[in-house]
């Protein structure tokens, strides 16, 4: 009766369902020494939980993180850079050509020239593209049409054939 009322009990721990007071059942029957011998294995387990109940942690916790200032001497370094490098772009040139040459001016004005036209040719090539693809669409509804008409033949030739066989 006991024994049966063990493994009602150990099912419903094993499912969850157990109350505080039938866990408590539960470890008082595997604390003795006469288990079942095919409950052994949970008798194991209950010993362990009560083992480790008992355990303390005897190492100091410390209660003060140690602080790193690693970070601060990267924010230090970060606002250092960036503060040299506005000083640089203020307090230096404002026009970047003043250091070329009269050719290399000459070349930097012709360079400038040419992406100015290949700009120019490609805007008119992508007008061109828009064209064609107006050109598409305008035949593909033309296509469309057309197979209306086709269809009108064909049932006009099968009226014209049913008749001259009806003629015959």
């Amino acid at each position: 009766m006991v024994l049966n009322s063990i493994e009602k009990l150990l099912e419903k721990y094993d499912n969850g369902e157990t109350t505080l007071k039938e866990e408590q059942q539960l470890k008082t029957y595997f604390a003795q020494d006469n288990v079942a011998p095919h409950l052994e294995s949970y008798q194991t387990m209950f010993q362990y939980f009560n083992n480790t109940k008992q355990e303390l942690y005897t190492k100091d916790v410390p209660l003060k993180p140690r602080k790193n200032y690693i970070y601060q001497w990267i924010s230090v370094a970060a606002l250092l850079v960036l503060s040299l490098g506005i000083f640089t772009q203020i307090g230096g040139n404002t026009d970047p050509l003043s250091d070329l040459t009269q050719e290399e001016r000459m070349a930097y004005n012709q360079a400038v020239e040419v992406f100015d036209l290949v700009g120019s040719k490609f805007s008119q090539g992508e007008s061109n593209i828009a064209a064609f693809g107006l050109m598409s669409n305008k035949l593909s509804e033309g296509v469309e049409k057309f197979e209306h008409v086709s269809e009108f033949s064909e049932t006009t030739n099968k009226i014209f054939k049913s008749k001259k066989k009806q003629n015959k």
